[in-house]
């Protein structure tokens, strides 16, 4: 079993999903919703037909997942909202990867903690990027748990 990041969006995914893909310099898999048969008493528009039903962005091992959630799902899930309630976390990764996907996640979004060199990390830093989604860099996230746990 694994736990991954999983980003929802109320219309937006396709554009995320392109701007991940060139920040991360990852492979990208995806669905639309048009792309799977549909029930013909609920027909979708063609706007909705558009929307990425899922997807996943891998990268660095990594793997990242991004849908849209439909309007009339919306009704039944709740609004989808930007927020900062998830975090998604690169850890152990080496400085220079870490560099080069921080400059592009902060691209027009906002920089919270430059990345830079702390105590407890040789590559710390967190951004929130255009989408409002949180990102916390942690090069030695790992090896510091370990000395202290």
């Amino acid at each position: 079993m694994n736990a991954i990041a999983y980003l929802q969006f109320s219309g937006q995914a396709q554009e995320a999903l392109d701007f991940y893909q060139h920040a991360l310099q990852g492979t990208v898999k995806k669905v639309n919703f048009g792309s799977i048969p549909q029930d013909p008493s609920v027909p979708l528009s063609g706007e909705e037909q558009d929307m990425i039903m899922e997807s996943q962005i891998t990268f660095s091992e990594n793997i990242l997942m991004i849908s849209d959630v439909l309007p009339s799902m919306q009704s039944v899930l709740g609004e989808v909202t930007r927020g900062t309630n998830v975090i998604i976390s690169l850890i152990n990764g080496d400085d220079e990867t870490n560099k080069r996907y921080f400059e592009e996640l902060s691209k027009g979004g906002k920089i919270l903690m430059p990345i830079s060199s702390v105590p407890w990390s040789s590559s710390f830093g967190m951004l929130i990027d255009k989408f409002g989604t949180m990102w916390k860099f942690n090069s030695d996230a790992s090896s510091f748990l370990n000395r202290l746990v």
